[in-house]
């Protein structure tokens, strides 16, 4: 049999945050195969890490997904397990999170609280749950740990969520807004490029668009590559990790050049 697999995203930066947590699961599940996201999802920025999470899963592996962004870390915010429908489970904080990602593997079978402490860390910390609580557990489950021994079942209709931006196309234009700036500066909207075909009935290599953002208003292409337009040049496209609609500029940052960040209202017309 193949080695468990084991998905690992955090904000917990390039210190040894991760490594630490990496030898509690190794020290449990000495077979793990860890598989790092990414440590560098924006601190404290649930969502961000969210749509990184919903983005990835569907190209991993069946297997334990621990994520942890966790700025209520020792409050009253439960830890939980979530198994997916595709069998997987995720670890982490029930603050929407790891919802979307399990949503996306066919839906929620089963959520448990972890509130067996055998599972955990002989000393939890207030402040390092990733590593005595959910590294562990996470760990366990890796190994071959039944979810329902984690701790009490949970209703899932109980567990925070968080929403993603809608795009909505009305009245000859689609509005939206940045989901995502990732660190090439690419920025990825809410919406899909049919949205952009909606507004004119078609979509075609070099189809113009006038996107406004903020008092900002360009002319922009759609493409399907960089390669497509000169350097420092805007354009179009639809994101390969998302799969949905982006603008990014060739060998440059689209967010720096329209100065957009998370959230932004983004107008997009045909030209």
């Amino acid at each position: 049999m193949a080695p468990p697999h084991l998905s690992f995203l955090t904000d917990f930066g390039l210190d040894t945050a991760p490594a630490t947590c990496r030898g509690v699961i190794w020290s449990i599940c000495p077979d793990a195969r860890i598989n790092d996201l990414t440590h560098t999802a924006r601190a404290f920025a649930v969502r961000d890490a969210a749509f990184l999470l919903w983005s990835s899963v569907p190209y991993l592996p069946v297997g334990v997904h621990l994520a942890v962004v966790d700025p209520g870390v020792g409050t009253a915010r439960r830890p939980i397990a979530i198994r997916a429908a595709r069998g997987d489970r995720f670890v982490g904080p029930d603050n929407g999170l790891l919802v979307p990602a399990a949503e996306r593997l066919g839906g929620i079978a089963a959520v448990h609280e972890l509130s067996n402490r055998r599972l955990w860390r002989d000393e939890v910390s207030s402040t390092f749950h990733g590593r005595d609580l959910f590294a562990p557990v996470a760990a366990h489950l890796a190994n071959g740990t039944d979810i329902a021994e984690v701790g009490a079942a949970v209703d899932p209709a109980t567990l925070v969520r968080i929403a993603f931006p809608e795009p909505t196309v009305d009245d000859g234009r689609l509005e939206t807004s940045v989901l995502f700036v990732d660190a090439f500066g690419n920025v990825r909207l809410a919406g899909q490029p049919s949205d952009l075909a909606a507004l004119r009935g078609h979509l075609e290599k070099g189809d113009r668009f006038t996107v406004t953002a903020g008092d900002v208003r360009v002319e922009v292409p759609w493409h399907p590559t960089f390669g497509a337009v000169t350097t420092g040049e805007l354009l179009l496209y639809e994101d390969a990790d998302y799969a949905g609609l982006a603008i990014g500029r060739n060998q440059g940052s689209a967010a720096e050049h329209l100065g957009l960040a998370n959230d932004a209202r983004v107008v997009v017309e045909p030209t």
